[in-house]
């Protein structure tokens, strides 16, 4: 038997995904062009071939059944791989898109300063930067590669091991003068230690950073709160206090002479950086390349020597 017997008729299956996407018969229609009746008919008959319901019809709603959630989620993954081969096969001969997204942090003091390296490589690949901390899911919308902080594991794209990374006491060179030896990391809380809010758990602030070093931070220590921690390392770059470096996003700084590194103290991070594909999507020829060109990038960066220890 053929696959297209297999299947119902396209016409009820685009139906069937807009309502299950949209949560109602009436905006599948206005998706769809068609009246709500014709929405309505064509579910109906997907049921009957079916032989079994794919919504429960609810006072002025519909609501999924099981077996039509198994259904809606299997439609759309379908439709949204038809959706990008036809955008792959829709570009010309000579342009590629390739849409990246990063963290502020990331994309600020790693990404953006190394890029212009991977675009005078491919000028034929028109890249595109989403910057928020906030990660958008890698399966929805236009998304090729995202790199991501964490444990690797994410339900929604597959992950590949980009670098560990360990966190230290950074100032400015001048500020450094002024602070004089810091013999233990108990020493640093004599000084202005500069902060960020985040709300990621994986990030590792002040608190976190002494207790594994068995200190604890004062409930009223001074220094400078900052929302993002790029704000918080332009203020230690400015000599407003003592910020904590991630090695691989401060490195062209220390190498600039711009910061320095304050004490030999430094903690590992059980979590890495990843890069992130989607899992049900093919990669482009543009992702391919930019991923090589990652690669290689992140095994070219120098590493700054250090005893560390271990927090998660």
């Amino acid at each position: 038997m053929s696959i297209r017997r297999k299947l119902p008729p396209l016409t009820a299956l685009t139906a069937f995904e807009a309502a299950a996407r949209l949560g109602s018969f009436t905006k599948a229609a206005d998706e769809l062009g068609v009246t709500q009746a014709a929405v309505s008919r064509q579910m109906h008959l997907l049921e009957d071939q079916l032989g079994f319901p794919l919504f429960h019809r609810l006072h002025r709603k519909i609501k999924l059944t099981e077996k039509g959630k198994t259904l809606a989620s299997a439609a759309q993954d379908a439709f949204d791989l038809l959706a990008a081969g036809v955008a792959e096969i829709s570009k010309g001969e000579h342009e590629a898109e390739l849409t990246i997204a990063a963290t502020v942090a990331f994309s600020h003091f790693w990404l953006l300063p190394r890029i212009s390296e991977f675009s005078s490589q491919h000028p034929e690949i028109n890249l595109r930067i989403i910057t928020q901390d906030n990660m958008p899911n890698i399966e929805s919308g236009d998304l090729d590669v995202a790199i991501r902080f964490g444990n690797g594991m994410w339900p929604d794209g597959q992950a590949e091991l980009l670098f560990e990374d360990e966190i230290f006491p950074i100032c400015s060179p001048k500020f450094a003068e002024r602070a004089g030896t810091i013999a233990s990391p108990k020493d640093l809380l004599g000084y202005p230690l500069i902060s960020n809010m985040a709300d990621d758990p994986t990030w590792t602030g002040w608190s976190e950073w002494l207790a594994a070093f068995s200190v604890e931070l004062p409930k009223k220590q001074p220094g400078l709160r900052c929302s993002f921690y790029t704000d918080a390392i332009y203020s230690a770059l400015n000599g407003q206090g003592i910020a904590l470096g991630w090695r691989h996003l401060v490195e062209d700084l220390l190498e600039q002479g711009r910061l320095v590194k304050l004490t030999d103290a430094t903690v590992k991070t059980r979590n890495a950086y990843f890069s992130v594909v989607p899992k049900r999507r093919r990669q482009s020829e543009a992702a391919q390349r930019f991923l090589s060109w990652l690669g290689e990038t992140v095994n070219s960066t120098a590493s700054i020597t250090s005893t560390p220890g271990t927090i998660g």
